[in-house]
């Protein structure tokens, strides 16, 4: 997609895409891919079904999960063994300790009600034992650490609870240290070291994703463990405050750590981003952190939109309640989809790997990127 692609030329895109309905034989034919594929950041509901319903004032809350039938089968035929899901409070004005808790009793009610097709994961094994049984495996994250208050022992209560992967700050300062749109740019607090050491000691991934750069640094060199960022642009690429310099990519990658890029509008100036984009970031992050350290982390759901002129609607009431909570990125408008257009829907990693291939890329080095690399590092952080 040019930077001159207008908005109409997105809506035919996926359109076109949405007309290949996810579950058809068409994505049931190809079966579920041999490669490990792991979203280090993603969803696991059908996007439709939200537009169905009054539309909070809190863009980045849940009262209900949308875990139904196509957005299961959405996710197998796209070959998905594992995702990390964003459980908790992120922010808005409810409390943010026991929404958070609130929202883990609604993911655990969710696996209890898919046993045959979703699996919690503990520890690095049990995404193989997921892919082996058929299963997607499913890893609870926070994309905010608010719920920590001023008591870095809750973390043991997360962890405990299954909590994986707990990012220490959103696009705002929190007590831990600053977000990406946080202009003061501070590092971590020293309170947001001693979370970071009670991860460490817990065995919960630290994720540095929207942390300002300072605290993403600063986080770096304090963990004792390899940190992520689970899903991210490349600033050098483009200059967005969503994106990691290469300076943060490289210290995170020389201690052990994992990068996934995301499907999202800030890989490119103009917000419309394609597959092309995608790869330039992959790309560039390889080459700054080399071929183990790099992954996929979309930001997004495998199952497409189907009425885009509803979710066109619904897309502006969102971006703007996000801007008014102060919770938006430079970068994303009600014109900017937050996802690729053409790398969307059940095809989406197929797609990938292909472009990859073209890139020469071998068939080792595509699946570390599509998973073998996040399993690794989960390994590491998390054992087996």
């Amino acid at each position: 997609m040019t930077s001159s692609t207008t908005r109409r030329d997105a809506l035919a895109m996926l359109a076109l895409g949405a007309a290949v309905r996810p579950g058809t034989s068409r994505a049931a034919a190809k079966g579920k891919p041999k490669m490990l594929i792991v979203n280090a950041l993603g969803g696991l509901e059908d996007p439709n079904l939200e537009l169905t319903r009054t539309q909070s004032d809190n863009p980045v809350g849940t009262d209900q999960l949308d875990i139904d039938v196509r957005a299961i089968a959405d996710a197998r035929a796209c070959g998905l063994d594992a995702v990390n899901v964003t459980l908790g409070y992120v922010g808005g004005p409810e409390e943010p300790f026991e929404y958070t808790m609130r929202t883990i009793g609604m993911w655990d009610e969710a696996l209890r009600a898919h046993p045959g097709e979703l699996m919690k994961v503990y520890r690095a094994g049990d995404i193989l034992r997921a892919k082996a049984q058929n299963k997607i495996g499913v890893i609870c994250g926070f994309q905010n650490a608010a719920m920590m208050g001023s008591d870095a022992s809750r973390v043991d209560i997360f962890a405990d609870l299954g909590v994986r992967v707990i990012q220490l700050t959103y696009n705002p300062a929190n007590q831990l240290g600053d977000g990406s749109m946080a202009p003061e740019n501070r590092g971590l607090t020293e309170f947001g070291r001693a979370v970071v050491a009670r991860l460490n000691d817990k065995r919960v991934m630290v994720d540095l994703s929207h942390s300002g750069q300072n605290t993403c640094l600063d986080a770096a060199r304090a963990s004792k463990a390899p940190i992520s960022i689970n899903h991210t642009g490349c600033r050098a690429l483009c200059d967005l405050p969503r994106n990691k310099t290469d300076e943060e990519l490289r210290l995170v990658a020389s201690k052990g750590g994992f990068v996934g890029i995301f499907f999202m509008p800030f890989l490119r100036l103009d917000g419309h981003p394609t597959a092309d984009d995608v790869v330039a970031h992959v790309e560039h992050a390889v080459n700054v952190c080399g071929e183990d350290c790099v992954g996929i982390g979309t930001d997004g759901d495998a199952s497409q939109i189907d009425d885009l002129n509803a979710y066109g609607a619904f897309l502006a009431k969102q971006v703007a309640d996000r801007a008014k909570a102060g919770l938006g990125a430079t970068g994303e408008r009600a014109d900017t989809y937050p996802f690729v257009v053409d790398l969307r829907g059940v095809e989406q990693f197929r797609k990938l790997a292909d472009l990859l291939r073209k890139r020469g890329y071998s068939e080792a080095r595509i699946e570390k990127i599509l998973g073998r690399n996040f399993l690794r590092f989960a390994g590491d952080v998390w054992g087996a």
